[in-house]
């Protein structure tokens, strides 16, 4: 077993860890909280996303978000960009990088983007066409690579084609999201082996969710398949609000304390990510549920 010597971590608690919080939540908590993340040493931060407000009306004010970031160097601040709009709003604002997202299962692709997967990836290959052409990178998501709440099972092929089409259209990278968090080692195994024999460990990200408690163990098999990119949110925040009982995602605190153990290099401080979490949940009256946070921010001095 060969795990990578570094990992990229993309922190996605400002955009989709805050995207499912009830009530509103103040324009300078979110600085505040993407600041925190990137004076912690966090390099990839998903700020915002450009989408329908009558949708995800937390995200309505991220031209503020963007406009209003401390911009640290060598930080890219990335933001969600479903459709040609919201690409145009994303560069007006200057975000670093962009992403879209599509999905493994018909299903859910009608269900949260009200169109097919093909449908989709056509509407994406605007994005992808202008990003080339104002020279801004462009990362890919795909939802529910490892299980559906409307169909169940998702066949790897599926995801694999979806992949394929976003890496043709553009996207340097793509991150495997288990939505509704029912994956486990066996099937993140299945997934990345089929993926792996068309498509190289460096294209590919992980992006899971804990709803059955398995996201750690899911992420330490992605390790030894060779995938040295993993997305997080601080505190564990988010969930989708498509998917019926899908819990936040693998809180970043609790990823660093596992690379921390297996000595693989990140170049981020645990410390100051669970000081982070710890203030955002105080903002949001919500408790920690990440739990090398709480055990860290309990010790005895």
């Amino acid at each position: 077993m060969v795990l990578p010597s570094r990992v990229s971590i993309v922190e996605v608690g400002p955009r989709d860890g805050l995207q499912n919080e009830p009530g509103k939540i103040a324009l300078a908590d979110k600085l505040t909280l993407i600041h925190q993340l990137a004076d912690a040493g966090l390099t990839r931060i998903e700020a915002g996303a450009f989408v329908n407000p009558k949708w995800v009306p937390q995200m309505a004010d991220s031209e503020a978000v963007f406009t209003g970031i401390n911009r640290r160097p060598g930080v890219r601040y990335s933001a969600l960009t479903p459709n040609l709009k919201g690409f145009e709003r994303a560069r007006a604002c200057g975000a670093d990088e962009v992403a879209i997202f599509a999905a493994a299962s018909e299903a859910f692709s009608q269900k949260n983007l009200n169109c097919s997967i093909e449908q989709s990836l056509e509407k994406f290959a605007e994005v992808a066409r202008a990003a080339r052409e104002h020279q801004i990178p462009l990362r890919g998501y795909i939802s529910c690579v490892l299980g559906c709440p409307y169909s169940g099972r998702v066949e790897p092929e599926l995801c694999r084609d979806v992949a394929q089409a976003l890496l043709e259209m553009g996207c340097y990278e793509i991150s495997l999201g288990d939505t509704i968090g029912t994956g486990t080692v066996a099937s993140t195994h299945a997934l990345l082996d089929n993926l792996l024999a068309d498509i190289k460990a460096d294209k590919l990200a992980v992006h899971m969710h804990d709803t059955y408690g398995q996201a750690l163990a899911n992420i330490y098999q992605s390790l030894q398949m060779g995938i040295a990119t993993i997305d997080t949110s601080v505190a564990g925040l988010g969930g989708c609000p498509y998917a019926r009982g899908a819990s936040g995602n693998v809180a970043t605190e609790d990823v660093l304390y596992l690379l921390n153990g297996l000595n693989i290099a990140h170049g981020v401080e645990l410390d100051k990510v669970a000081r982070a979490g710890a203030a955002i949940c105080k903002t949001l009256n919500k408790t920690n549920p990440s739990r090398a946070a709480v055990a860290l921010l309990n010790q005895t001095p």
